[in-house]
């Protein structure tokens, strides 16, 4: 993605996450914060401030400008930097957009090859289209706590992560690629707008409508195998074990291993896909307590014989000491020029021609302020007039201020 500029106009995770893989993969991505800076750049553990752990993995790559928008200067540089770049992605609500200016049809008319990309909660074709949206209301409003129930738990849960705002990230990041593609072949930019409700809705609803998928239905919503209380890792003797006796070759050397061949053709429960599916909590229920008899360690070699996928139950501990991660130098450490020495993980993605780099730290903010504003044109003299208004910042090292 070298040579293209994209502005990043988001906060917190879902848009910053889509604009920190489009950076990844090598484009110019100028992140705009507001003087106070991304709510994210608060979130600690840090060492300093403005500068927590979160929008460290989040910032990587990119360049920090600081402009008011709510100052006329500030909209008025913001709309000169417009005509140099491909990519607009905010998270804004729409209506937010238009107030300052910076809805479609204007910015479209500034810049026509504009991909104009926005994330934000709802579909604008209905009801909800003002609402706004967090990652755990999108969850409860998907469904995820209510199958959380369903699958076993005593009280309805968030899955542990910013399980949306990462995965319709992956979703926007997707869009704006294919964007970037339908222009260069035909010479035109347009709108995309991606929506958390209906993109999070997009991947729960293609496993658990189910049943419901038929009309009339042919069973209740809820895909029994995710749903079953004993899908999770097994208590072994001594620990917890990970695995998946899935496919019939799998059951057939399970069954050989633990010295009872005969039960694959003598029980009709385990003996096809579809039969183990719909006896699935029985099947699971009969690992559990068969896992329940010998270590993890054990398992873990007659599972490897059997050639059945089996891994020990990690945590975050465990990962950063993985044989395999080290090997693959997929965690590094960095030196960070305020913020000293990080641990940061590789771009995963790994490619024969042209392998994508951490080419810069998680910047300060409005770190790129002056640089960025001098490439579009302004003057320093331009340049120290808007920060000595407010209207744009640089850190106090860059204007040679003493902490």
């Amino acid at each position: 993605m070298s040579g293209i500029r994209v502005l990043d106009l988001t906060s917190v995770v879902m848009g910053p996450s889509a604009c920190s893989l489009l950076a990844d993969y090598g484009a110019d991505v100028v992140k705009v914060e507001s003087p106070s800076g991304d709510v994210m750049r608060h979130s600690g553990p840090m060492r300093n401030p403005g500068m927590g752990h979160f929008f460290m993995s989040l910032g990587r790559n990119k360049r920090s400008i600081v402009l008011d928008l709510k100052q006329k200067e500030g909209r008025a540089i913001l709309l000169r930097l417009m005509k140099t770049v491909d990519v607009l992605v905010y998270n804004l609500r729409p209506q937010s957009m238009a107030r300052l200016g910076l809805d479609y049809e204007s910015l479209c008319a500034l810049n026509p090859a504009l991909i104009y990309a926005g994330a934000y909660g709802f579909s604008q074709k209905g009801p909800y289209a003002a609402r706004p949206a967090y990652d755990d209301l999108i969850q409860g409003m998907c469904g995820i706590p209510w199958l959380s129930l369903k699958a076993g738990a005593d009280i309805p849960r968030y899955a542990p992560m910013v399980l949306v705002d990462r995965i319709v990230g992956l979703q926007l990041f997707g869009a704006v690629t294919t964007a970037l593609l339908y222009r260069a072949r035909t010479g035109k930019g347009q709108r995309v707008d991606v929506p958390m409700y209906e993109n999070m809705l997009s991947v729960v609803l293609a496993e658990h409508l189910s049943g419901t998928q038929f009309e009339p239905a042919l069973d209740p919503p809820g895909y029994k195998r995710s749903l079953a209380t004993d899908r999770r890792p097994y208590k072994t003797k001594d620990g917890y074990l990970c695995a998946l006796v899935y496919n019939d070759r799998h059951w057939r050397s399970f069954f050989s291993a633990i010295g009872k061949p005969e039960m694959f053709e003598g029980d009709e429960r385990f003996q096809s896909q579809n039969g183990r599916l719909t006896n699935i909590e029985y099947v699971y229920r009969y690992l559990s307590d068969v896992f329940s008899t010998r270590t993890t360690d054990e398992w873990l070699r007659l599972l490897e014989e059997a050639d059945i996928p089996a891994a020990r139950m990690y945590s975050i501990d465990d990962i950063l000491t993985d044989e395999h991660l080290n090997k693959t130098g997929f965690i590094q450490t960095v030196k960070h020029p305020s913020e000293g020495e990080l641990r940061i993980t590789a771009i995963p993605t790994e490619w024969s021609e042209s392998q994508p780099e951490n080419r810069s730290h998680a910047p300060r903010l409005g770190e790129h302020t002056a640089e960025v504003l001098l490439e579009i044109g302004c003057s320093q003299a331009e340049v120290d007039a808007l920060v000595a208004s407010g209207v744009a910042r640089v850190p106090e090292q860059v204007r040679g201020i003493p902490k």
